[in-house]
């Protein structure tokens, strides 16, 4: 076995991204490599072969190995739901609902399975490299984690800490930490490195020698912030909206509701020079300069579209279609655009039945089993190829004839639906807009034309700067002899 974990002072400080230019630096040494996260929290989900459920940061890690993603690759999956509860997935199947205090209480249970994964992992590659979550100076968590130095020491994996220059205090982060911790969790790890630097250097020297002294860490180099990481898919963080050029032409504005669920479908789209994406949080209305309005996937569909009406944005959103404007919604925000979601067997709450924001003439019914599948097909409008993957609860059906299916999948399924006048529209698949042809046809519908931009090339060149930045800045030889 081999392997080597990353850990963090905090969340946020680039251990996702990080694993993956690691990740692309060892690939492109020739050495089989696979990424781990024994457990990961996201309503950002990605899809795996086999059609399980696994974190979006783990099937970028994945891509940048050039493998498939597996879930081995990331056993427990945490789904918020409320500030309190989460669904479980374990090995990609969803098992239940939680509640934080008992999961907390419970999770030593799934490190039996947590082990296996991993190593099943290790026998079938060179090297694994494994992702910590949050911060391991947590200790309030240290008792039956699994997420951090608890797996550390359970699997005898090595650790190396990372600190944030850029959000400011890393000397006092990295030391802080290694003043917190068990001295059995401090001995395992071996250095740090330091992300995100912007400007020179050297002038941070005398502070990179003091952590090395008062840590006895080996510094293993200082990463240079790297401009290219906007181009890869976020996983815990909404982006910020970009300043658009003066030749951008549609204005595509996004509700944020609190469980909204993978939200990085709009990434093709925000690298398209002619497309300006507008986030709205709650308190700011719609804006009436939006030519597309887009409602993301919810991990909770009625309790944000109660969130979305008391914002007042369904009277927003009426003006909107008044004015002949157009509006998508996918998965979630499919099922909110038509005229009733029913929930009889209580599956986000209470059994109930609410009415959509009445946009499609289609219905859904929440159910038990989750549909979880990498699909491909085409909009049967265009003929456009895309290919995706749904992860919904629920059934939606078309309750009027005038209401036509919006894409036809390979295996002969119909899904979706679009208006009589094509202005409002929907479906469950994920990643629709990633195909240059299928966002170009979207595109020309709403009034602007595209780059013609290959998102798949977009995101491995961005890989690839990662990870030259990496072998350029960092001690790639000193990571690899710490690795056991």
């Amino acid at each position: 076995m081999t392997a080597i974990m990353l850990q963090g002072t905090g969340s946020d400080v680039g251990k996702s991204v990080l694993t993956a230019g690691l990740c692309r630096v060892f690939a492109n040494r020739g050495l089989t490599v696979r990424p781990f996260k024994p457990q990961n929290m996201s309503n950002n989900a990605a899809v795996t072969v086999d059609g399980g459920e696994i974190g979006r940061a783990q099937a970028l890690q994945a891509q940048a190995c050039r493998i498939a993603p597996s879930t081995l690759m990331n056993p427990v999956l945490l789904k918020p739901e409320s500030d309190h509860t989460a669904q479980v997935i374990v090995r990609g199947r969803a098992k239940g609902h939680l509640h934080a205090s008992s999961f907390i209480g419970g999770r030593a249970a799934f490190l039996p399975e947590v082990l296996t994964a991993f190593r099943t992992l290790c026998s079938q590659s060179d090297l694994v490299i494994v992702e910590g979550a949050g911060s391991p100076a947590e200790i309030n968590l240290r008792q039956g984690d699994i997420a951090n130095m608890g797996f550390a020491r359970a699997a005898n994996v090595p650790v190396v800490m990372i600190g944030d220059i850029d959000r400011g205090g890393v000397i006092a982060s990295l030391a802080g930490t290694h003043a917190v911790l068990d001295p059995d969790d401090r001995e395992l790890i071996k250095g740090f490195i330091v992300n995100r630097l912007r400007g020179d250097a050297s002038i941070f020297q005398s502070g990179y020698d003091f952590i090395e002294k008062f840590t006895g860490w080996k510094g293993l180099g200082v990463l240079p912030w790297i401009d290219s990481i906007r181009e890869l898919p976020s996983e815990d963080s909404i982006p910020e909206d970009v300043d658009c050029s003066a030749a951008s032409r549609i204005e595509i504005a996004v509700p944020l509701m609190p469980r909204i669920a993978n939200f990085d479908d709009l990434d093709a789209l925000e690298g398209e020079t002619h497309v300006k994406i507008t986030r709205i949080r709650p308190g700011q209305p719609l804006p009436a300069s939006a030519h597309v309005v887009f409602l993301p996937g919810s991990k909770a569909t009625i309790a944000d579209l109660q969130f979305f009406r008391r914002q007042g944005w369904d009277i927003d959103l009426a003006g909107h279609v008044r004015r002949g404007g157009y509006v998508f919604g996918l998965c979630g925000g499919y099922q909110m655009l038509g005229q009733t979601i029913n929930d009889p067997d209580g599956i986000e709450g209470n059994p109930t039945t609410i009415p959509g924001l009445g946009l499609l003439e289609v219905d859904t019914v929440l159910t038990r089993d989750k549909q979880i599948n990498q699909t491909s097909g085409m909009t049967l409008s265009d003929s456009a190829r895309f290919s995706g993957y749904e992860i919904h609860c629920g059934e939606t059906v078309r309750s009027h004839h005038r209401v036509m299916p919006l894409i036809r999948c390979d295996d002969g399924r119909l899904d979706g639906a679009i208006s009589p006048d094509g202005r409002i529209a929907g479906c469950y698949v994920h990643r629709l807009f990633d195909m240059t042809g299928q966002r170009a046809a979207w595109l020309d519908r709403w009034g602007a034309r595209s780059d013609g931009l290959d998102y798949t090339a977009r995101v491995e060149r961005a890989l690839e700067t990662v990870a030259s930045t990496m072998e350029s800045s960092l001690d790639i030889e000193g990571l690899l002899a710490i690795a056991r």
